[in-house]
């Protein structure tokens, strides 16, 4: 079975330059690598070919041979070995990096991000305040300053890696990167570790913040602090804390983005008859206009007396929902007077909602014939 040309393997022209073999190459490596495709035979087998292809084609040596006797003008010099100044092993390197975010310097270790749920009172969401919080959390160690070496000790350059906190292995034509494991990382190596820390240069505290909560901030809405967070294993970078807001529930207000919406229960006689009541806001107390003949559930709009959102934009508005309260425990004398009431009342001209249903289900009935 003939071997399929390296050229097309590639996929480049037979005039390729260096650039675009090393380019076609590693969108191959890239795409069929066995630790991308977790176990696909065919991918592997691509890979394979592709990384022979890319072996010779990459050597100007072996690219004259082969462009002269094909494959035979190469297959007596084996696969084994490099490919040669800026062959195989740089390449490969660049690839590694971008397949696992692999970096040739020291790993820059940082602590853990953090997230507390603060209980905030609609009052204070609305109108911003200042809070002051209490986290468990690693912080800084105070006697070695976080490089978890003993006073009048430091750390040294780990002999295995010279500070880089990895190192390469060669396997045949591959360089391989990982994490040193003398210092695991750090690059650096304790022989005097601290008495307090015991060398990991933090500790368990509780970190007491002061938090400003702007005005406007909304159940869910979350507040970044910068470096407050876990402090990072021997001075390294310390994680944020994200101060995660829950409006506890309000006994009279519901809020939904910038609008308030409230509940507000009135007689019967003043909704027949209409009144003014007075109503709160987060602002004061106003007052409310009942016209005569208000229904229950009419939703009348106070204005501005909203909330204004954090994120910008202008002030909400408060809703008040009217309900029609029906009375209860009425005694003898109420009862008679509503009967009384009932007499003279004309369902057509005083209770048009309900005269109107009833013909709508007599209408129903007649055509059901039920």
């Amino acid at each position: 079975m003939s071997k399929q040309d390296y050229y097309e393997i590639l996929g480049i022209p037979r005039d390729a330059s260096e650039a675009d073999i090393k380019k076609a190459y590693r969108r191959m490596a890239m795409k069929y690598h066995p630790d991308r495709t977790e176990g696909d035979k065919e991918s592997e087998e691509k890979f394979k070919t592709a990384t022979q292809a890319y072996e010779v084609l990459s050597n100007a040596q072996k690219r004259r041979a082969y462009d002269q006797f094909g494959h035979a003008g190469v297959d007596q010099s084996g696969m084994g070995g490099g490919a040669g100044p800026g062959g195989f092993g740089d390449i490969f390197n660049d690839i590694f990096a971008d397949i696992f975010g692999g970096a040739t310097g020291r790993r820059e270790q940082r602590g853990a991000d953090l997230r507390y749920t603060l209980e905030l009172s609609l009052e204070d969401a609305v109108k911003g305040t200042n809070v002051t919080i209490q986290v468990p959390t690693w912080v800084s160690c105070k006697s070695c300053h976080g490089s978890g070496a003993h006073k009048g000790s430091k750390p040294t350059t780990c002999s295995s890696c010279h500070g880089h906190g990895q190192i390469r292995i060669q396997q045949g034509f591959f360089s391989l990167q990982q994490t040193c494991p003398t210092c695991r990382g750090a690059g650096q190596i304790i022989s005097d570790p601290c008495r307090v820390c015991h060398g990991h240069g933090r500790v368990k505290d509780e970190k007491k913040l002061q938090v400003k909560i702007p005005a406007g901030v909304d159940d869910g809405d979350r507040i970044r602090l910068n470096g407050e967070g876990e402090a990072a294993p021997q001075g390294g970078i310390a994680g944020d804390l994200y101060v995660e807001v829950h409006i506890q529930e309000h006994p009279i207000f519901q809020r939904q983005g910038e609008h308030l919406y409230c509940e507000v229960p009135i007689s019967f006689v003043m909704a027949a008859l209409g009144g003014d009541i007075e109503v709160p806001t987060l602002h004061g107390r106003v007052k409310l206009h009942i016209p005569p003949e208000t229904q229950t559930g009419k939703l009348f709009k106070l204005s501005g007396k909203g909330v204004k959102p954090v994120r910008g934009g202008g002030q909400g508005d408060l809703m008040c929902r009217v309900i029609v309260e029906t009375p209860v425990d009425l005694n003898k004398k109420q009862k008679e007077l509503l009967r009384e009431f009932e007499g003279v009342t004309d369902s057509d001209k005083n209770c048009p909602r309900v005269n109107k249903w009833f013909h709508r289900v007599k209408d129903f009935f007649d055509k059901m014939k039920f």
